[in-house]
């Protein structure tokens, strides 16, 4: 999928292709410029805009598998942040720290259920406590696996509710890492400056930042989640000192979690529209 990028050199629009670096190398269609861009966002918010575009745009199986891959990668950024956190802590060379990272991901890369592991005991290990959230039900698999691996045809209502709980997850957990995520952004950061250095003479760096649905509720007005509800055994919307009714937890808990995706949505969603849309009179999206 394209993003729009404006030429330092002419001041006009080309069309990019988002890439795993989060570097694009660019000639200007126009001009013949050559410029570099760095778009500092990381894989997770690029995944989670693109499901909710395809969303907005009724490719409800193809939202699906984003907000999925848009989980899977977040939990790798989790596990980046917590362990660059905790080698800071320990006053560990950034460098050592990332490249002994680095080495050891590449054992459990390619396996997800590894993956996961490594995440949960990085959630024990920071938060002291067991990640009770990590069952098929918190995640969301069985519709996942209904969507991905059987072939099923979701309804928009479906696929809505998966975004908003993937969405919540990964909101909570951006709330809870704080500023230890800047430690995971940082090696982004690295990645570029060696990605810079070795730019040839007469070559523009550009850096950007794009709209996105994390952004907005990190850097926009919409408030983040609370850590822990204001009364324990509360949930959300419950008032204190009102019964609680069987399943109502769970109700208030979906509803609260859709609640926050469409308050992201109207946030961002129409500069999610216009941002990752086709170019005028181009194509749809693929």
């Amino acid at each position: 999928m394209e993003f729009p990028t404006v030429c330092p050199a002419c001041a006009r629009e080309n069309r990019a292709e988002f890439t795993d670096s989060s570097v694009h190398d660019l000639t200007c269609a126009h001009c013949g410029a050559r410029y570099c861009v760095f778009l500092r966002k990381q894989r997770f918010e690029v995944l989670f805009d693109l499901g909710t575009r395809a969303l907005m745009d009724g490719y409800a199986r193809e939202a699906v598998a984003s907000f999925a891959a848009a989980l899977e990668r977040f939990f790798e950024f989790y596990v980046w942040a917590f362990t660059l956190e905790r080698a800071a802590n320990a006053e560990q060379e950034f460098g050592a720290a990332l490249a002994g990272l680095e080495g050891t991901w590449r054992h459990v890369s390619s396996q997800s259920e590894r993956q996961l592991g490594m995440f949960a005991l990085a959630y024990l290990l920071r938060e002291g406590r067991e990640p009770d959230f990590l069952t098929a039900r918190g995640l969301g698999t069985d519709f996942r696996n209904r969507v991905i691996h059987r072939g099923a045809l979701p309804t928009r209502a479906e696929v809505e509710a998966y975004a908003a709980l993937v969405f919540a997850l990964i909101d909570r957990l951006l709330t809870e890492l704080g500023p230890g995520a800047a430690h995971a952004e940082l090696a982004q950061e690295q990645g570029f400056a060696a990605h810079l250095a070795g730019l040839p003479d007469g070559v523009t760096a550009v850096f950007e930042e794009h709209p996105g649905m994390f952004r907005a509720r990190r850097f926009g007005g919409l408030a983040p989640t609370p850590k822990h509800s204001p009364q324990p055994g509360l949930v959300p919307g419950q008032v204190p000192g009102q019964a609680r009714k069987p399943g109502k937890a769970v109700n208030d808990a979906r509803a609260y979690q859709q609640a926050l995706f469409r308050q992201a949505l109207e946030e961002r969603g129409a500069l999610l529209r216009s941002f990752k849309g086709p170019p005028p009179g181009g194509p749809g999206p693929e």
